[in-house]
């Protein structure tokens, strides 16, 4: 629909009622998610819902009112969810494939608003417990958080949220050393790469960095995909050399400066697409993978360069590399 009718977004949100019409069935299901009696039907509608909030998400036009209004924020209740059975998933996947579409926009305000509403902590229990699928979008998101500058800042500002999506990594490594999933292993390195451009991540990462990407485990895998090999000999390649001396704050101009903190960015817990495509498809219990927009096409590795935002900030872990490893 978005394809043909570009100006859908904005008609849909400045029809009378319609917003208030498509939150009333996201929230009808909230008292069937726990205890777990969602049936196949009631996902059905929910996930058509959330395919017209995405294109919301996605239009330049609506997207910040989109934000303004804390619409994301109604998908929450989705995410948290641990039940695996189809109608949960399929919520699950369509409701990431809502919060992609923000991330892939590279927008500050966007960036911003998921920061600070605890968007981090739910993807990282997607990405530990998740289906492949759901893995992949919540990774991709991870990593495009991770690209932005602000989001590199928030997440090695203290050694605790650094700890904890290293080893949400660490586990997944482990996991894709059995499982051998390219699609998953492309995203899983881009955060790995962008967090090495962090001095003190960097520090912390010689010390934590999975033996399975030191070790030639992934070799065969990534042979045909030319993008993610480089991104990964990049990474061994930056962990392998000593971080590069402190340049002395500059005696001129206005005494004590002095570097910024975490960029402002309320504190909660919290490019080019590499390989997932966030769509505005309609998402059903019958088609979940449209419902999230996600491109099975695995092989598509020239389309999937890792976009670094520039420099990384001055933020990192405020404990030494040995400590909690």
């Amino acid at each position: 629909m978005r394809e043909n009718f570009p100006d859908f977004a904005p008609l849909l949100w400045h029809s009378f009622g319609a917003i208030s019409s498509l939150l009333q069935e996201i929230c009808a299901v909230y008292p069937y998610i726990n205890p777990p009696n969602l049936t196949a039907h009631q996902s059905n509608r929910v996930c058509n819902a959330l395919a017209l909030l995405q294109c919301l998400a996605s239009h330049p036009a609506t997207r910040s009112e989109f934000l303004k209004a804390n619409i994301p924020l109604y998908l929450y209740n989705f995410l948290s969810t641990n039940n695996r059975t189809r109608p949960f998933e399929y919520l699950r996947l369509t409701s990431l494939g809502v919060i992609g579409a923000l991330a892939k926009t590279d927008e500050q305000e966007a960036i911003n608003f998921l920061l600070s509403s605890e968007i981090i902590p739910l993807c990282l229990h997607i990405m530990e417990s998740g289906s492949e699928l759901s893995k992949t979008v919540a990774t991709f998101i991870m990593q495009k958080l991770l690209q932005d500058n602000v989001g590199l800042e928030y997440i090695c500002q203290t050694y605790e949220r650094f700890a904890h999506v290293a080893a949400v990594l660490s586990t997944m490594v482990d996991q894709l050393a059995k499982e051998q999933s390219l699609r998953l292993l492309k995203h899983v390195i881009r955060c790995y790469q962008r967090l090495s451009d962090n001095s003190r991540a960097r520090d912390a990462l010689r010390t934590c960095l999975p033996e399975h990407l030191r070790n030639g485990t992934f070799s065969r895998l990534i042979e045909k995909e030319p993008t993610t090999k480089r991104c990964l000999n990049i990474l061994v390649q930056q962990l392998s050399l000593p971080n590069q001396p402190q340049l002395p704050a500059s005696s001129t101009g206005a005494g004590g400066g002095g570097t910024g903190g975490a960029a402002g960015v309320a504190a909660g817990t919290g490019a080019t697409t590499a390989g997932i495509e966030i769509s505005g498809n309609r998402g059903s219990a019958s088609s979940p993978v449209t419902g999230a927009g996600v491109n099975n096409n695995s092989t598509n590795s020239d389309s999937t360069t890792a976009n670094s935002n520039g420099k990384s900030g001055n933020g990192g872990p405020q404990k030494s590399p040995d400590d909690g490893q």
